[in-house]
């Protein structure tokens, strides 16, 4: 099953900068999974968007993913304002950080939710999801990062990964316990360390930085990640945010398609 969300446009404009964001998403069962877990949401308008991948092995993991998007959506839509003000040229400290605590709040609300929702269900016990998001507020962008769904900042022709995974082997490396190589034939590479909804509530990464005109973003689950290199990215975000996404899913499927695949493509025009 597909699911292609409408392509749309949003309008910012920042210390005399106008820029126009658009994107497009698709989300695929894969090769060789009985039904989807990943979900996903956007809104150009909004300027956010939202990419989770439901705890595989876990009861209701769609149910968690789902249920995450749509709390965040929700969250960021209700505090929309805050959001305006910073893309609407206003870069004090204080709008700043009451914009990333948009975001970083919208999670803990999932994760408070998703938890709530298990607690209620023994069948439901101990589903969870990874959940990375992306709020593009004018010439300034906000992640958030729970789990090992990632966001790409592609500029320059290169792609370069906003986020970091909350994997046990992300872990191992940066600590130097084992090497790339290693790394990519661990039988621990698929184990999380941080979920949105496994507990009531949970650590998110956030992080601030400027948007340039003519930079694109790649939001994506492990499903594309896995079977995608960075140097093939930014030719792919080239074919523009439909064909772009719906590209990176044949590509993940055409290279076995092991897990579920989304890919959300967003630009930044003038």
């Amino acid at each position: 099953m597909r699911v292609l969300a409408p392509q749309g446009r949003s309008d910012s404009s920042s210390s005399g900068v106008r820029v126009r964001v658009t994107g497009a998403g698709l989300t695929d069962i894969g090769q060789r999974r009985s039904f989807n877990e990943d979900a996903f949401f956007l809104d150009n308008e909004l300027g956010l968007y939202v990419v989770a991948d439901g705890m595989g092995g876990h009861s209701s993991g769609d149910v968690a993913s789902s249920e995450a998007v749509d709390t965040v959506h929700g969250m960021v839509r209700n505090e929309r304002e805050k959001l305006r003000r910073v893309a609407s040229g206003d870069n004090s400290e204080e709008a700043l950080r009451s914009a990333i605590r948009v975001l970083e709040s919208a999670v803990q609300a999932a994760t408070y939710m998703v938890f709530g929702l298990a607690q209620h269900d023994p069948d439901s016990q101990g589903m969870g999801t990874t959940l990375s998001a992306l709020a593009i507020c004018g010439r300034y962008g906000i992640t958030a990062q729970v789990g090992d769904s990632r966001v790409y900042l592609v500029r320059g022709g290169q792609a370069s990964p906003l986020t970091e995974d909350h994997t046990l082997v992300a872990w191992q490396l940066k600590q130097g316990i084992i090497t790339e190589a290693e790394a990519l034939v661990s039988p621990h590479r698929n184990v999380i360390t941080r979920a949105v909804g496994s507990r009531e509530y949970v650590q998110v990464d956030t992080r601030f930085f400027e948007v340039a005109v003519g930079d694109a973003y790649v939001l994506c689950s492990d499903g594309l990640h896995g079977h995608v290199e960075d140097p093939e990215i930014p030719g792919i975000v080239q074919l523009g945010p439909e064909a772009g996404a719906r590209r990176f899913i044949d590509l993940a499927n055409e290279r076995g398609g092991r897990d579920n695949i989304t890919a959300i493509v967003v630009q930044v025009n003038p």
